[in-house]
């Protein structure tokens, strides 16, 4: 048989090995030493991991050390993609104000964008307690998803003719708001009885006992959508009376 043939021998043989080129009986080849074609560890990652331990075990939880477990690599690899916890946390309130819906603005009147906004500001961090008083103090250096939402959000209050000097203190006022109102839509139904002390706050107890909601809300949903009416109309006086 000739150089030809035997050619042709050989390809049919590793042919019948499948598209692996193992067959029956055959090992399967092993990886090529050296780097993964794709990265095993990326800023995603440690950020929904960090998401993930923070709502399983709390605040106290997210350490380096305990980061790199949950990731299940060695904290040197954790370094390799931020420098120190506070990067962490940056990724982290990037990720969750990327999730604050600030479309309303572009195209809604002013009172209507901001009580969407809040809304849905509201829901993003009702489900992430543990980080409000982090998030709450951090800078927003170095945050872009962070920046956006407050671009759009100085946007529309610029469409709406307030004026730059006061933007940023109503920003500020409606986020107090909405955050104490993330802690209240976690609170549990009985906050406010006052048990064997009734006979000492008569007039609050029924109170308590006498609260309706309009439209079916729960009791969170209520107080929120009331005070978020009176401080969206408060500010818009406010602006009204300085001429605005």
């Amino acid at each position: 048989m000739g150089i030809e043939g035997e050619r042709v021998v050989t390809d049919s043989a590793l042919a019948g090995r499948g598209p692996a080129g193992t067959g029956a009986g055959a090992k399967p080849a092993r990886r090529r030493a050296g780097r993964p074609p794709h990265a095993l560890l990326g800023q995603g990652q440690i950020t929904r991991a960090a998401l993930k331990l923070v709502a399983r075990d709390g605040y106290k939880a997210l350490t380096m050390a305990g980061l790199a477990r949950a990731l299940n690599v060695a904290p040197s690899a954790l370094y390799n993609h931020v420098a120190s916890k506070q990067d962490v946390l940056l990724l982290v309130e990037d990720a969750l104000m990327g999730r604050v819906d600030v479309s309303a603005f572009a195209r809604r009147p002013w009172g209507e964008a901001v009580r969407l906004w809040a809304h849905s500001y509201r829901q993003v961090f009702s489900a992430h307690l543990p980080l409000i008083p982090v998030i709450a103090l951090l800078p927003v250096t170095n945050a872009p998803q962070t920046i956006r939402m407050y671009e759009a959000v100085t946007e529309g209050f610029l469409r709406a003719g307030w004026p730059p000097e006061g933007i940023v203190n109503a920003i500020v006022a409606l986020e107090s708001f909405i955050f104490g109102s993330a802690y209240d839509a976690n609170a549990p139904a009985d906050i406010f009885a006052t048990g064997e002390l009734a006979d000492r706050a008569p007039r609050f107890s029924d109170a308590v006992a006498r609260r309706r909601n309009p439209e079916g809300l729960n009791d969170a949903d209520a107080a929120f959508a009331l005070g978020l009416d009176a401080l969206v109309a408060g500010l818009a006086a406010c602006q009204s009376d300085r001429g605005v």
